[in-house]
């Protein structure tokens, strides 16, 4: 059989995506159709009414691509099929058409700057100096010692160059020895690439999330990273307990050649009426990044930032300064935010956050300015879950325990009821197990109580859909006072007030001139004389009348 293509969802409103809302499926969790304990395609299918009643605009369906999972899905062994533990392109088929039925569009995460070892394009690449494919990768020789062609590091950990005794040379990898670099300064390789972005939109995607997309170039010159200041560093990419973190990546990735690929890259994306959301991994430049891949419409449309992701709290005054960074080196790019996802500890969990902190957080990422990405399970308020040692798949995790215990614990299965120790995910034991702690935030119990996190996360997801100014409009005055963060956003006469206090003690609030009615609030009713009080976690959302 051979997979039907489904016209784009996203053709009949290619700027859906400007504030936008989509929902993170990770394939591996979401739910199990065929009893191995592994999520698949067929089970997002049978999910989609269910993704479609929160009211999101689009879901992004981590890798499902053939794969030897060293990686889980990040090691691409064949960019135009599906892993056999998902299921089949047929599958994937059913599920495009499936969702746009529902009015979900569909974009699919492509990891276009590094293959798996096990891809034909690296096998043969590998077996000499002077094959078809001999440049398809970045190889270099040996400095006169043997040592590596310079001093880059992977993500993962140790240097990031791996020697092969076939060519007697090294292969670049940012992550895994099993994840070579593809060198992007080959045009072949470029086109290669766009032949799989191709074949993809040409079965109906509406977009795509670009894994790592400011490491597609490496300096032409291998030239050695500077030294980063311990002042300067952070844990925002990688665990502190990793030495990436020493370094100044300038030479590794960012280069400015990958700006002219990402116009070759716009281009394909236009003639679909397609879009896409490139994640960009750096802990100094990711602001300024942001701004460039997303200029002008040269680009991508959007880039997945990673300020809200970082382990310490957010709190109203580092909201303020990160828009205010955006607004000084991206004034013209366009965000999309994220509280968790696939890498990171969930927010519940990395903040410490009550249940009322938890519904403020929810709101407020539908007031900001920007496209919004949701992880699954983050609607029903799941905590991050306790994974032992000898449960653990992540590499990342086994590589740095116990400092850092890697990806697992926010990568568990999605839980649908409570009835059984899998929480409805599947019939067996599954990859990684599930939490008894998450089998009290199920969609089944939620869906009962009218007071759960998850009417939450739908009513405050209808609140954007339904205001073109929370959805796509200008964000004005952001300003923090201690706990309390205001912020207006206004677009086609309608303008909106947004108060949150994200603290513990109450705060008093004057509210702009004007007459406002309450649009949504916890504990907020409508002030006398240009005034209110919220108490700790409450926020109110106002339209001016």
């Amino acid at each position: 059989m051979t997979a039907t293509a489904e016209a784009p969802l996203a053709a009949t409103n290619p700027d859906w995506w400007r504030g936008g809302i989509i929902y993170q499926i990770y394939p591996r969790s979401f739910q199990d159709t065929t009893g191995d304990g592994i999520g698949d395609l067929p089970g997002i299918t049978e999910r989609i009414p269910y993704v479609a009643s929160l009211g999101v605009d689009a879901i992004w369906i981590s890798p499902f691509f053939t794969s030897p999972m060293k990686d889980f899905g990040y090691d691409v062994s064949d960019y135009c099929d599906v892993d056999p533990m998902f299921g089949t392109l047929e599958d994937f088929a059913h599920l495009v058409a499936t969702a746009h039925r529902h009015g979900v569009r569909v974009m699919i995460d492509l990891v276009l700057s590094h293959s798996s070892d096990q891809h034909p394009w690296f096998v043969e690449s590998r077996s000499s100096l002077s094959n078809g494919k001999s440049d398809w990768y970045v190889w270099a020789d040996p400095k006169p010692d043997g040592t590596p062609p310079n001093n880059w590091l992977s993500i993962f950990g140790g240097t990031a160059w791996q020697w092969d005794a076939r060519r007697l040379q090294y292969y670049l990898h940012n992550f895994l020895i099993s994840q070579p670099d593809l060198n992007f300064h080959n045009l072949e390789v470029q086109d290669a690439l766009l032949d799989v972005t191709r074949f993809w939109l040409d079965l109906g995607v509406d977009g795509f999330r670009l894994d790592t997309i400011n490491f597609y170039f490496a300096d032409a010159d291998l030239r050695d990273n500077p030294a980063l200041p311990p002042e300067h560093r952070n844990a925002t990419i990688a665990p502190s307990v990793n030495p990436y973190n020493h370094q100044d990546h300038m030479f590794s990735k960012n280069q400015p050649e990958n700006l002219l690929f990402l116009r070759r890259f716009r281009e394909l994306l236009d003639e679909y009426g397609a879009c896409a959301v490139g994640e960009v991994g750096d802990a100094q430049r990711g602001m300024e990044l942001l701004g460039e891949y997303t200029r002008d419409g040269q680009g991508v449309q959007m880039c997945y930032a990673f300020d809200f992701l970082a382990a310490e709290p957010l709190t109203a005054a580092r909201i303020v300064d990160v828009f205010h960074r955006l607004d000084r080196e991206a004034p013209d790019g366009w965000a999309c935010w994220a509280f968790s996802n696939h890498d990171v500890t969930r927010h519940v969990t990395r903040w410490g956050l009550s249940h009322a902190g938890a519904r403020a957080y929810a709101t407020l990422i539908c007031c900001l300015r920007g496209s919004v990405c949701l992880y699954q399970g983050e609607e029903l308020g799941l905590p991050e879950a306790d994974v032992a040692f000898e449960d653990l798949q992540d590499p990342y995790g086994i590589q740095f325990w116990p400092e850092f215990k890697g990806r697992d614990g926010c990568r568990t299965p999605m839980v649908w009821e409570p009835s059984n120790r899998n929480g409805g995910f599947s019939d067996v034991r599954p990859w990684l197990p599930v939490s008894s702690d998450h089998l009290g935030h199920s969609v089944a119990l939620q869906e009962d109580r009218d007071d759960a996190i998850l009417h939450h996360y739908r009513a405050v997801i209808s609140m954007r859909t339904t205001s073109l100014a929370l959805r796509r409009g200008e964000q004005d005055g952001i300003e923090a006072r201690g706990n309390l963060l205001t912020f207006t956003r206004v677009a086609d006469g309608e303008r909106i007030f947004c108060a949150f206090n994200l603290g513990e003690s109450e705060v008093a609030l004057t509210l702009p001139e004007g007459s406002w009615n309450l649009v949504e609030g916890i504990g907020a009713t409508m002030p006398g004389a240009g005034g209110m009080t919220l108490g700790p976690w409450e926020y109110a959302i106002l339209r001016a009348a």
